[in-house]
């Protein structure tokens, strides 16, 4: 009896079970004299070299649009986390500007800038002793006289009211 090769395919012949005699195979000599017995039939088929060249293409390809994918993932996951850590950023950015906001109103109070003024610069406020009032007389009106003209201002008054003359 004779091996099978590896790249051999064996099929099935459903024939014997159908209404039709089933036909003789060439290849396979005769089990035994039984009718109601399936017959297999071995055929002999070999692997194509291109067939094998085209399997381990679409392996190839399908590999990198996997990798590329995985890469895209990936990418796509670093940048949210990056983005994630800046926004925690920016709300503790955010959270201190608002206490500095803080610290300055109440640095700005009036009471503060009173006690600054006394204890840093040695300022005291004023007593009412100190206070001096005067008073000014708004009937008064101060009349500046007018001074004699040179002869320039003179001799230049009268070219501008001739000038005004012939303007009209």
């Amino acid at each position: 009896m004779q091996m099978p090769e590896r790249d051999s395919v064996y099929r099935y012949n459903a024939d014997v079970y159908s209404s039709r005699p089933a036909e003789k195979p060439e290849s396979l000599p005769s089990q035994g004299t039984s009718a109601k017995r399936p017959q297999i039939n071995m055929t002999r088929t070999e692997a194509k070299s291109g067939s094998v060249f085209t399997i381990i293409l679409v392996s190839a390809l399908a590999a990198v649009l996997l990798g590329t994918v995985i890469y895209s993932l990936n990418r796509r996951n670093t940048m949210y986390s990056k983005v994630s850590a800046l926004n925690s950023e920016l709300n503790l950015t955010e959270a201190e500007n608002v206490r500095l906001q803080s610290e300055l109103e109440s640095q700005m109070s009036a009471k503060n800038i009173e006690e600054y003024a006394e204890n840093v610069l040695g300022m005291k406020k004023i007593d009412t002793s100190q206070i001096k009032y005067i008073e000014i007389q708004t009937d008064d009106v101060v009349n500046i006289p007018q001074q004699d003209e040179s002869i320039l201002g003179k001799v230049k008054g009268f070219f501008d009211r001739c000038v005004e003359y012939f303007r009209g």
